[in-house]
């Protein structure tokens, strides 16, 4: 009779939290609820990346750690997200959206100098050999790695959020071109697309990604206004709560 290894029961756990873009059946009214919150307190319709990552944390039950890195802003289990925020005039509209995705520095990270006149798929590629490395430093923490993307009005009554794996890339899939600003362009070769812009003179480091069909598409239909005599007298606001002083010189 042969010996065979025993049978063991075993749990998945690089399995992400939900399948990509399969957001729960709530999460569209808890991040319409933060955004008119956010119309009815505000004096201008506005909101910042930090709290984009705050509100995506709540909507989906994760934890909310801002980071250096900025691609492991927000933690649930084992996936990590980075979060951007980008406007669009009509973001359902939307096909393409440039994300500023950090700072590249090639004089820090390689010593280099900034020569428009070299062969430009040299910085390119160390371009994103800094990115690529910054991406690892964070899977060795997290089995998934995620970045979501709100795509926003300037009235922030249309909104679009979708989500897409974070990767390295292959220097060897693109080629690289100076425009006639100077900045270094990366381009697919295979489809020809441009999907990289590095800025010399910054570091600053943009992606470009395809908007997904199966985005989230949040529309506010109600935009409330609370006025601030209201706000005072429903907190019950008393003079005395405002002390002077006058400076003496």
């Amino acid at each position: 009779m042969s010996k065979k290894p025993p049978k063991l029961k075993t749990v998945n756990k690089s399995e992400p939290p939900f399948k990509l873009n399969d957001f729960s059946k709530d999460f569209h009214y808890e991040i319409g609820k933060d955004i008119i919150y956010i119309l009815a307190t505000k004096s201008k319709p506005t909101i910042e990346g930090s709290e984009w990552e705050a509100i995506f944390a709540r909507a989906i039950g994760a934890k909310w750690k801002p980071s250096n890195v900025g691609l492991d802003d927000v933690v649930l289990g084992n996936t990590a997200w980075g979060a951007k925020t980008v406007k669009a005039k009509q973001p359902s509209n939307a096909k393409k959206v440039r994300l500023i995705s950090g700072r590249n520095s090639i004089v820090y990270s390689f010593g280099e100098k900034i020569d428009v006149n070299v062969k430009p798929d040299i910085p390119g590629s160390q371009v994103l050999d800094i990115w690529n490395e910054r991406v690892s430093s964070i899977r060795e923490k997290f089995k998934n790695l995620r970045t979501v993307v709100l795509i926003k009005s300037d009235d922030l009554c249309e909104l679009v959020v979708f989500e897409f794996e974070t990767i390295r890339y292959d220097p060897e899939l693109y080629y690289w071109k100076w425009n006639k600003n100077h900045n270094l362009q990366g381009f697919d070769k295979k489809t020809g697309n441009h999907r990289f812009t590095w800025q010399p003179h910054g570091s600053q480091f943009t992606i470009i990604e395809e908007v997904p069909n199966n985005s989230t598409i949040i529309r506010v239909k109600n935009k409330p206004q609370l006025e601030k005599e209201a706000i005072l007298q429903s907190i019950g606001f008393d003079k005395n709560w405002i002390e002077i002083k006058k400076t003496i010189r």
